[in-house]
């Protein structure tokens, strides 16, 4: 079975998408996708692909995750998601062993709310996972911490995204900054009242990647007062 997905893999390849991923996903030096290689697969022809390898075994997956092409590990991922509904427990720890093979921001993005967040708002006395993770050097580990909130945001529980977000606000990479402010507006979009709360108590910490981010769907007139008030 895996050699038949990666065969599909390869056989849809394509140099020039590859190349622009390359530059679009940050892989040169001291990047922070530094050596990720790409195949140069759309997401519809790798979502399409994977659909028929939702039963490939755990071992089989976890070669997905050591691999240093990029498309396989979004399949391995994929695939987890999928894997997840029939043994949560086993499929979150499987992926947070991993965590740190889920090493760009797409990987994370499209992966973790539906374990990692899931698993978490079902199981909350785990919660200190998140925490844990949030609290990590490694930036995709961090980036999972906040993104997994989204789970909880969609059921209006916003008390651990706030919380993380404050955790991560001293953070300097721009991948957090965005993430936060990302997670801050899917709060806004549920209690558009919480979210400004949060932004009146810590606007001089706010990164003003993280405010834009944030405040992204209010009116015209309220964004420039918010991005004045940061000046």
């Amino acid at each position: 079975m895996l050699n038949s997905l990666i065969k599909e893999f390869q056989d849809k390849a394509s140099p020039e998408r590859a190349r622009h991923a390359q530059g679009f996903f940050k892989t040169g030096k001291g990047q922070y996708g530094e050596g990720d290689v790409f195949l140069g697969l759309t997401m519809p022809e790798q979502k399409k692909i994977i659909q028929k390898y939702i039963g490939l075994p755990l071992t089989k997956v976890q070669k997905l995750l050591d691999s240093e092409i990029h498309e396989y590990r979004m399949a391995a991922g994929i695939i987890l998601t999928h894997k997840y509904k029939k043994d949560p427990e086993e499929i979150f720890n499987f992926y947070l062993k991993n965590a740190k093979k889920f090493n760009n921001w797409d990987l994370v993005d499209i992966t973790c709310t539906r374990v990692i967040g899931q698993f978490l708002f079902d199981n909350p006395q785990h919660k200190k996972i998140l925490y844990q993770l949030a609290r990590s050097k490694d930036l995709w580990e961090k980036r999972i911490a906040i993104v997994s909130t989204h789970a909880f945001i969609k059921y209006k529980e916003f008390e651990d995204t706030l919380a993380i977000s404050e955790l991560l606000l001293k953070d300097t990479h721009d991948l957090i900054h965005k993430a936060i402010g990302w997670m801050l507006r899917e709060v806004g979009k549920k209690d558009e009242e919480v979210l400004k709360n949060f932004l009146k108590q810590h606007y001089n910490q706010l990164p003003r990647t993280t405010l834009r981010y944030a405040i992204e769907r209010f009116p015209e007139q309220e964004r420039k007062k918010w991005l004045t008030l940061k000046k």
